[in-house]
């Protein structure tokens, strides 16, 4: 058994539907507020226990997170207690199958903080992270003692062992089959003791993992030093990268002033038709109005748009309030003023800079299929 990947010491797996709305844990605070405030889904649901202070009783009363992360453990044990069942040494081979790709893979314990004898981390981030999310996170992982959901981690090389390992490991009927609200079929075996679970652990520490979804779980594990994150580790065979675009709110920034601005730092910007958006280029789309520019290159799209379209063009702080990632698909918050729509990022960029020791700009990636948040949960106090 290696250090760093273990198999989950103590679990618990979930008897038939996760508690409450269909939400993942990691959406956006506007989404997971709006699902919070539909009638029974703010008590005895595990999106209320994963975000205590965005309930509607905690946003009336002004309760900080620190505040509200008690009443959270006690409505986690009470969960525990109804709607899962424990167990105990097991890995989790999994598969989830849907519109947005296939993946089939391995939940277990990885340890964020691990390195190799060169000194170099075995787990390597792919995109920057946000220090507020960061230390949310770490705080709520801290006060729960349990992880709810999980990143996602591809192996940098050895794709093809690891997803022959699984197939050899799944045997039988699925403790957990569901179909999420997005058309994803999600199955769940528990692998226990033996020579066929150590065989995969093996195939999973073989090689170093990259952060493909999870980036702020996995800097949240390590900086709270709990010693391990629940990770799915897969390589597909069909995992795709989709679009992440940048909406600009509550600004009041109209189409001729954002016009002039770029141009006035140098950028070809030109109104045109809806199209698809090709790497290199920008959409801006406010209503009927679009403009396409033309980014510097060779660059990577979502940092030119942070640093010079955002930043230099328009002052904003592509970290702050007026700023919101938002993934292809989803619809847009609140007071938009206008949406950035940006190319989805090639793989191999991605596994470009991530072997030169570099990283993507934060959510500028947006791998799917994810694991569904809540159908196996884990101790963190070992």
């Amino acid at each position: 058994m290696t250090d760093w990947v273990r198999p989950i010491d103590r679990g618990w797996v979930v008897r038939a539907e996760v508690p409450g709305p269909d939400v993942d844990e990691f959406a956006d605070a506007t989404r997971v507020v709006a699902a919070l405030s539909r009638p029974g889904a703010a008590t005895g649901t595990l999106l209320a226990v994963q975000h205590p202070h965005r309930t509607p009783a905690a946003l009336s009363r002004d309760r900080p997170l620190l505040d509200t992360l008690a009443d959270a453990r006690r409505a986690l044990r009470t969960l525990q207690r109804t709607a899962y069942r424990p167990v105990a040494d097991v890995v989790a081979p999994y598969r989830v199958d849907g519109p947005d790709g296939s993946a089939t893979g391995v939940l277990c314990m990885v340890n964020p903080a691990a390195v190799g004898a060169d000194g170099v981390s075995w787990v390597r981030h792919s995109e920057q992270v946000y220090p507020e999310v960061v230390a949310e996170r770490a705080t709520v992982l801290t006060g729960l003692g349990c992880a709810t959901s999980a990143a996602l981690l591809v192996p940098v090389t050895g794709g093809d062992s690891l997803t022959a390992a699984v197939d050899r490991a799944i045997v039988g009927d699925p403790v957990v089959s569901t179909v999420d609200s997005s058309g994803r079929r999600h199955r769940l075996w528990l692998l226990g003791p033996g020579p066929v679970r150590d065989a995969l652990v093996s195939v999973v520490a073989a090689n170093p993992l990259m952060v493909a979804d999870g980036n702020h779980r996995v800097a949240a594990a390590a900086a709270a030093d709990l010693g391990g994150i629940l990770a799915l580790v897969t390589a597909g065979p069909d995992l795709r990268i989709g679009a992440y675009h940048r909406a600009i709110t509550g600004t009041g920034l109209d189409a001729a002033t954002v016009t002039a601005a770029w141009r006035a730092i140098g950028l070809p910007v030109r109104e045109g038709l809806p199209g698809t958006v090709t790497p290199g280029t920008v959409t801006a789309e406010f209503g009927d109005v679009r403009l396409h520019v033309d980014l510097p290159s060779p660059t990577i799209d979502h940092a030119v748009v942070e640093t010079l379209l955002l930043h230099e063009a328009l002052h904003l702080d592509p970290e702050g309030p007026h700023v919101i990632p938002l993934p292809d698909g989803r619809p847009h918050p609140a007071n938009t003023d206008c949406v950035l729509r940006l190319a989805p990022i090639p793989l191999t960029q991605v596994l470009a800079v991530h072997a030169a020791g570099g990283r993507m700009p934060r959510k500028s990636t947006y791998f799917t299929p994810k694991p569904r948040s809540g159908l196996l949960l884990a101790d963190l106090e070992r």
